[in-house]
This record gives structure tokens, sequence and C-alpha cells, in this order.
């Protein structure tokens, strides 16, 4: 019998322990590899998020304020625009194209965004991506509203069904313009980004629910037809994406942005702003790492007290296959295969768990939370974190390995009391 079936034979002997092993070691497999994935597949999906844009323009603040909540609809703005800054901006030289966000209004927790036809005509995604409709196309009346995929389909929304917005951006709001109801008219392909999770109306549309509002209160009635032919030119909008002409001007028109002498505007590369995003959670992915790494080391830790305070049982066990020939590098091979096919095993087992894992989480995770996270084959580090793995664990049965490689024959077969 060679020593590889006899390993597993012996292992067999011992399947509820050697299972419970593998499975502590599949799960903390799981975790480390989970973490890593999706600390990975969140910075590809911020990234993703935007692109073609070259600055985001909004009130001074923070630049990561900025881009959360201009970009990723989370948080506030502290202020406003007026609508005739942004017409300067946007008639300055190098501007090639600008996208006007107004944000501050819901749909039954959705974001409702205000813009103009610009919005559909320029805004991308992903690789450059252009955004698409799965049903109907761009409103053009000021009552239309075009959802995300999220939203038509969390909602159960289709093309023609009538939607009233709430004024506040909560999940929860007792002032509604119900009075002045919008018609979907469109609804926009999956994109993986907060487009999904957005009620896009018309600059207009947000102008017209707010007449006879005031200090977000209504302070009068104004029909929704008598609301049509008012002046709906906007006064404020919440901020807006520039696309330039050449890239070479993009440090220049920021710097006149910055400095613009009629109010006070921040301009900001959306690239920039994201590491500095990315280097305030550095901390907190680097200690999410080192958790699922110490639980990595402990599922390791737990094989080895299971083979070290196994070997008092064995004893006797080795001590015949030490009479039928077996010399004492055989007793040390033979535990130094089990701990590495445990080892083996358990990353196996692990991979797969994470697999089904994100597989199964997926839907809930970008429906709930609005992250994609993708089932992507794994890297070449992954690779190497799980050759390690095996390795610690081949090196970590070399312990007990050599303890029982010291048995002689004679104190394996004397009874102890």
């Amino acid at each position: 019998m060679s020593i590889y079936s006899l390993t597993l034979r012996s292992l067999l002997n011992r399947k509820t322990t050697a299972l419970l092993t593998i499975f502590s070691i599949a799960v903390s497999v799981m975790l480390l590899l989970g973490v890593d994935n999706i600390r990975r597949e969140a910075k590809a999906g911020f990234a993703n998020t935007i692109s073609g844009a070259d600055l985001i323009v909004g009130a001074r603040s923070g630049s990561v304020q900025l881009l959360l909540y201009s970009v990723f609809r989370i948080g506030n703005a502290t202020n406003n625009i007026s609508w005739h800054s942004y017409q300067e901006v946007a008639g300055m030289k190098r501007v090639k194209w600008t996208i006007p966000l107004s944000l501050g209004d819901s749909h039954r927790g959705f974001r409702v965004l205000g813009t103009n036809t610009d919005y559909f005509e320029h805004f991308r995604y992903g690789a450059k991506h252009e955004l698409a409709f799965s049903d109907g196309g761009r409103f053009e009346d000021v009552y239309d509203a075009v959802l995300g995929a999220e939203v038509a389909e969390k909602l159960g929304y289709k093309l023609g069904q009538s939607i009233v917005i709430s004024h506040g951006a909560g999940e929860v709001s007792f002032a509604n313009h119900d009075d002045k109801p919008f018609k979907v008219v469109g609804i926009l392909k999956k994109t993986g980004t907060p487009v999904d999770r957005t009620v896009h109306v018309s600059l207009e549309g947000i102008e017209a629910i707010h007449l006879g509002w005031d200090s977000g209160a209504p302070s009068g009635s104004i029909s929704a037809e008598q609301a049509r032919h008012a002046d709906l030119q906007p006064k404020l909008i919440t901020a807006f994406l520039v696309g330039l002409d050449s890239k070479i001007a993009t440090f220049t028109l920021q710097r006149a942005i910055n400095n613009y002498r009629g109010e006070p505007l921040l301009a900001i590369l959306p690239g920039v702003a994201l590491q500095e995003l990315w280097s305030m959670m550095g901390v907190a992915e680097v200690a999410l790492l080192a958790v699922s790494a110490f639980v990595v080391a402990t599922g390791l830790i737990g094989m080895l007290t299971v083979i070290w305070s196994g070997l008092n049982e064995r004893r006797r066990e080795m001590a015949i296959l030490r009479s039928v020939g077996a010399k004492p590098r055989h007793i040390f091979v033979l535990l130094m295969i089990e701990a590495g096919l445990m080892a083996v095993c358990g990353v196996l087992v692990g991979v797969a768990m994470l697999f089904l894992t994100l597989f199964a989480a997926q839907p809930a995770l970008e429906s709930y939370f609005g992250l994609f996270i993708g089932v992507d084959p794994l890297t070449v580090d992954n690779l190497a974190v799980l050759g390690g793995i095996i390795l610690a664990g081949v090196l970590i049965g070399a312990a007990p390995a050599y303890r029982a490689y010291r048995y002689s024959l004679a104190d394996g077969m004397t009874i102890r009391t």
C-alpha cells in the first residue's frame, strides 16, 4: 500500500475531524478572497460610474463630498449654484459640453435627478459606454420621466405609468408633489452604476413641481397646467459635469473656475477625487484584509491543534505501522501529507464556496446596496495567496510530524496510566 493511499485511509478513518478542519480552512479562505474581491470590484464599480467628464463643478465644499453627491447620489450638497454661474462656465473657452444636475427630491427612496437632454447625449460610464434605452426614449414634456433599470425593476413600473415625486431625499417623505404627477416615457438599460437607481426628469419639471413652494413647504396652489405655461427657467442647480475639447486645458479651466468671482465654486477632477476617497478608506481596507488573514491563520492553527492533539490517540497506530516495516521517515511523510491534503481541500472548498456565495449574493448586493460585484476568475495574486496557504499548511504539519517521528516502537506499544 502506498503512502498516499494510507494517508487517505487514515483521513477517512477520522473523517468527522478532518471535515471540520477542512471546513474551517475553507471558511477562512472564502473570507479572505471575498474581502479582496469585494474591495477590487467596489473600486472598479466606483471608477466605472463616470467616464468622459473632465471636471465636476459644484458649490465650494470638499472634493470627496462633491464627488459623492453629484455622481454617486450619496449625501447632499451644502449649497446650490446659480444658473447664471453655470451659463458663464459653460460659455468659457475650451468647454465642449456640460450636463447640469439638480438634486434634492426623491421617489420611494430613489433619488430624482433633474437635467436636460445633454445628459443622454454626453454622459458616459465604464469604458465610455453611452446610455441606452431598454424601452421608450428621452423625456420631452415637462412631466416626462426616465427611469433607471433598477427603479423600474424593483417598483414594477412600465411605460405610461404615473409617478409622484416627493420633496427631500429621504426614503419616507410627508411632502409629495402629488398635484403634478410625471409619466414614465423611458427606461434605461442596466449600467451597474447609480444611474440604475435614479429617476430622471427635466430641469423644467423640477422647476414646475416647486412653483408655489417656499422654504421646503407649499405656500400656494399652482396647477400642473398653470405651471406648464409659467417661466420654468432654472434659478439654481446642484452641480454640473464639464467636458473639454482638449485635456491640456483641464488644469487651466479648473483654476479659472475655482477663482470665479461670481460665487464660490469648486471644480474637481473625478479621478483625483476618487483617489482621495480611496486614500481615506485605505485604513479600513488594510484592517479588513488583516482580519481576514488572521482568520486564515486561525484556521491553520486549528488544523495544527487537531493533528497534534490526535497524536496521543494515534500512538498505537504509529507503533503498528512501525512494526510492519514503516520507517520513522514514513511516519513523518504521512503526517505531512495529511496536513497538505487538508490544506489543499480547504482551499478548493473555500474557492467553491466563494463563487457560490458571490453568485447567490450578487442580486441582493446590487439591489439593496447598489454594489455590482462581478464573479471574475482568480487573479495571479489570489493564486499566490492560495499557494502560500497550502505551503503554510504543509509547514504547520511538520511540527506534529516531527513529534511522531521521534516516537519509538516501544513507546508506542506502552500503555500509559
